[in-house]
């Protein structure tokens, strides 16, 4: 039976204990990058602080879990979660019954809220817990789905045009073999000495003397002898191997999903997903848009002035563009269904061909000769709108 673990799990995330769930993961992200094992081989440091990030966001990130570990100040297997209304909170001057403070029985079964007093839930929850009601499944044994884990994948530009198979390498739970997932060594098991085999314990409070289930046992009155290889948990961190399709087509930031792939389940429950944020690394020429593709490509004065056919590079190979006469410096021309193929619409985007007009470079007299002649039969003022508009 795991054992709680006394972790400052918003600490150890770096956010506030009144996070959203985007906060605590987007933190997650970033600290499990940082401190992932292929990043930081044979840093031993690295590998622990990735685990305590891992445990921790495999509790805040799951909702019952969070609730348990805000009420109580821990997570563990054998706390249930508590009601609505429950959550550590403070509380005003109990009232008297027989020498017992019953506001700090509610504060120490987890049944109040600052401000609100105790809900009807918690209550029941009180109640059945203290005499004897609700003895059903304990938490620990429910099958409990596996969490999901979150990682990024980088892909150059034409894997993310054209698809690839890609590995990752990540770290997950996975179910111990030495034990089948159970965290308990064999069949065997001892009498429970905090309760001499009965299941109930029993406590004090004031005049008043209450039964519980016994904690350590979960009223079972036995314990299980312990997996050696987990230490109870039925789950282990090993390091895998995952194959992911890139699709073609794929955009930068796209978040992949594999099935299963996640960390493993608890009781058979199960495992959880992985999760894939893709990024993609910039190409020297050509530029994404959405499903178009953007390029500049250098034109020469003369190709730009008297037109000319031209031949421009795409992501299908080359493809001829039609200067048109008079051609401006940085005007734009469409290459209608040159640009990336959308699966989902079952239509291809446009490449757009910026041209940049070169002038040319002066080497000898008869290169600035023409150029004179050249200005001489130009009569327009380039800048003269510019002028008109100041």
């Amino acid at each position: 039976m795991p054992a709680a673990h006394k972790e400052d799990y918003y600490g150890t995330l770096g956010v506030s204990r009144d996070a959203k769930a985007d906060d605590i993961r987007k933190s997650y992200r970033k600290l499990a990058r940082k401190y992932h094992p292929d990043l930081n081989p044979g840093d031993k440091a690295a590998e622990d602080r990735f685990k305590k990030v891992q445990e921790a966001y495999d509790v805040l990130s799951d909702a019952k879990k969070r609730q348990v570990y805000d009420q109580y100040g821990f997570y563990s297997d054998n706390i249930p979660p508590g009601g609505p209304g429950a959550g550590a909170g403070e509380h005003g001057p109990g009232m008297g019954f027989g020498g017992f403070d019953f506001s700090d029985f509610v504060n120490r079964s987890g049944a109040g809220h600052a401000g609100g007093g105790v809900g009807g839930a918690g209550f029941r929850d009180i109640f059945s817990q203290f005499f004897g009601g609700g003895r059903g499944e304990h938490p620990a044994s429910v099958p409990e789905k596996g969490s999901d884990l979150e990682y990024g994948l980088n892909v150059d530009f034409w894997e993310s045009i054209r698809g690839t198979q890609a590995r990752l390498n990540v770290v997950r739970q996975e179910v111990c073999e030495t034990c089948g997932g159970s965290g308990a060594a064999g069949s065997s098991s001892t009498v429970c000495p905090e309760c001499d085999g009965s299941g109930n314990v029993t406590q004090m409070a004031g005049a008043m003397k209450f039964s519980l289930t016994c904690p350590r046992c979960d009223g079972k009155g036995r314990l299980r002898n312990v997996c050696p290889t987990c230490h109870g948990d039925g789950r282990l961190s090993k390091r895998d191997v995952v194959e992911v399709r890139i699709p073609p087509g794929v955009q930068a930031g796209s978040r992949l999903r594999v099935a299963g792939k996640g960390n493993a389940g608890r009781n058979g429950a199960a495992s959880g997903d992985l999760y894939i944020t893709v990024r993609v690394e910039s190409h020297p020429f050509f530029r994404r848009e959405g499903d178009d593709i953007h390029i500049q490509v250098p034109v020469t004065v003369a190709e730009a002035g008297l037109g000319a056919k031209i031949e421009v590079p795409t992501i299908d190979g080359r493809a001829l563009l039609k200067v048109p006469q008079g051609t401006q410096n940085l005007q734009k021309f469409r290459l209608r269904e040159k640009g990336v193929m959308n699966s989902r619409l079952n239509k291809r985007g446009d490449e757009i061909v910026e041209v940049v007009m070169q002038a040319p470079k002066v080497h000898d007299e008869r290169t600035k000769e023409l150029l004179r002649e050249l200005g001489q039969l130009s009569t327009e003022d380039p800048r003269q709108e510019m002028w008109s508009k100041v």
